[in-house]
């Protein structure tokens, strides 16, 4: 099978983490899955670009705002299917089997099963609400990650220039997406610092403010915050 995907990581000093991202990535060469790297970066000043190019990605570079990234990376992508990622996100060993075999017998969009590098109840329970979220009601978040036919991307208009939500937007305008049986490993830091519970509840408030009309750009102020 001639190699399908295009990879896309965007990044913003992400030196931290992107390594592990990347080395989790290798067995997909090894099943002749992976077609292209590509890393947008948002001007990151740490050794991200370093590590990116070390890897053998294709590097293109704007003005830091994720979905903004996410449109110039996924625009030069020359895959059949794009897979999405963020750069502290790691696919489980056997990721590539599960691949090949979805894009093989299914054409559906589909998403990681979310897991944090962190023990205890509140990551297993954190990460079980957000894989029933989107099995439920098909909201997988961008630490999930995205597998989806550049046609269906295209057709859903792409990944919208916004700074908070562009995950959201993206998965409310594709066809129903499916479950991969993989885990999607990304980094507890956040809900680490913030806490938990005050982590998770300002997420869902934020999703709901979003649903209520609140623009991206006010969400991202009030996140950063």
């Amino acid at each position: 099978m001639p190699a399908k995907i295009s990879i896309i990581i965007p990044t913003l000093n992400a030196e931290a983490n992107l390594a592990r991202t990347l080395e989790a990535l290798m067995e997909g060469l090894g099943q002749g899955l992976i077609r292209e790297l590509i890393i947008s970066d948002g001007g990151s000043t740490d050794a991200t670009l370093k590590i990116a190019e070390e890897a053998g990605a294709e590097i293109v570079t704007g003005a830091p705002s994720r979905g903004g990234q996410l449109r110039r990376g996924c625009a030069q992508a020359k895959g059949e299917w794009l897979l999405v990622l963020h750069a502290d996100t790691v696919l489980d060993t056997g990721w590539s089997e599960a691949v090949a075999d979805h894009i093989q017998t299914n054409r559906a969009p589909a998403w990681f099963q979310l897991a944090f590098r962190a023990r205890g109840i509140m990551p297993a329970w954190v990460a079980g609400w957000a894989n029933l979220r989107s099995r439920l009601f098909g909201l997988p978040y961008g630490d999930q990650g995205l597998l989806v036919r550049r046609i269906d991307y295209d057709k859903a208009g792409g990944y919208p220039d916004q700074p908070l939500m562009e995950d959201v937007a993206i998965v409310r305008a594709l066809p129903c997406l499916t479950g991969l049986p993989v885990r999607a490993i990304t980094s507890a830091e956040r809900y680490q610092r913030a806490g938990w519970l005050k982590r998770g509840s300002r997420n869902l408030w934020t999703l709901m403010r979003y649903f209520a009309g609140t623009s991206p750009e006010t969400l991202a102020d009030s996140y950063r915050r």
